[in-house]
């Protein structure tokens, strides 16, 4: 059994001394993330309380992830506790050159130059509100449904056909365009 699953089973057995490991191995793993979510947006102060927002979070569901997930729930709990902090703050989510595109490693490793990043971030922008906040906030903020349909005082429903539209929508402008989406 390798190390990293070894510590997520004691942390599931509340071991604090595997919290206290897990907080000196990932806190600058999940101090970039939220850096590089928020984009500037945050104060040192805001990503530091978010940081050890994720690992409060982590403690009190330490049942509720497989041992060899470990980072990956470390980091999901991270992007959500950025999106809380940036939600707090009232960051505007609909300005799509604001978004490094190339800090979102899946949709990266499907868009591998320049001009088809360039060509996403215009056919992003041209989507009209709030579709483009929507699609921003899911892909880019990893904000959840739910949360989503919250902030914006939609139905779950509505925000879920909102995105496949503008999916679809994506797709057809990339595909005409000559890229693969």
């Amino acid at each position: 059994m390798d190390e990293i699953k070894k510590l997520a089973l004691r942390l599931k057995d509340h071991d604090e001394s595997a919290l206290r490991q897990v907080i000196l191995k990932y806190t600058p793993l999940i101090t970039a993330i939220i850096k590089n979510i928020s984009n500037g947006s945050l104060t040192k102060e805001d990503i530091e309380e978010a940081v050890s927002d994720t690992f409060v979070a982590l403690w009190k569901n330490a049942d509720s992830f497989a041992p060899e997930k470990l980072a990956g729930y470390l980091c999901t709990i991270a992007k959500s506790k950025a999106f809380d902090r940036l939600s707090k703050k009232h960051i505007a989510f609909s300005d799509i050159d604001e978004i490094d595109i190339r800090d979102d490693f899946s949709l990266y490793d499907n868009i591998e130059t320049k001009q088809a990043v360039d060509e996403l971030k215009k056919a992003i922008s041209v989507i009209n509100e709030p579709d483009r906040e929507i699609l921003i906030r899911h892909y880019f903020y990893y904000q959840k449904i739910g949360d989503i349909s919250k902030a914006m005082n939609i139905p779950q429903a509505t925000v879920k056909v909102k995105l496949h539209r503008t999916r679809q929508k994506l797709k057809k402008y990339l595909t005409e365009r000559g890229f693969e989406p």
